[in-house]
């Protein structure tokens, strides 16, 4: 497929079992990274930052597990405060802040497991002090 527009991914929508639970995981958890709730509807939640929501959680259909996502940060800094607001929002630790330098030298994540056992991680791809 030949376009001018260069292909991007707009939205993913995750299901889960309980709205109210997972939105008060996802505020928290995301809230380090600047999203917060951009649109709420019944059963559905968005999350983003100003008015574009690109991370949704529906409590439709079986909840989704074992699905991968990774948000970008800025600095390293924010991909701890990640870790650290997620795990008290009740995630599960699924590997601690550190550099996976098996992808890259500067691959610099941190990865939780939401209540439906869906794997979110925050990475970094900057070098220390960017």
């Amino acid at each position: 497929m030949e376009s001018e527009e260069e292909v991007m991914l707009d939205h993913v929508v995750i299901n889960v079992k309980g709205i109210d639970a997972s939105r008060k995981f996802y505020e928290a958890a995301l809230a380090p990274l600047g999203y917060k709730v951009t649109k709420a509807y019944p059963g559905f939640v968005g999350f983003g930052d100003a008015g574009k929501s690109d991370l949704w959680i529906a409590q439709r259909g079986p909840a989704s597990g074992g699905v991968h996502i990774a948000l970008v940060c800025a600095k390293r800094a924010v991909v701890d405060a990640f870790h650290r607001a997620a795990l008290t929002a009740g995630g599960r630790n699924n590997g601690a802040p550190g550099l996976r330098t098996l992808y890259h030298p500067d691959y610099y994540g941190a990865f939780i497991l939401d209540p439906d056992g869906n794997n979110l991680e925050a990475v970094c791809h900057l070098p220390p002090g960017k």
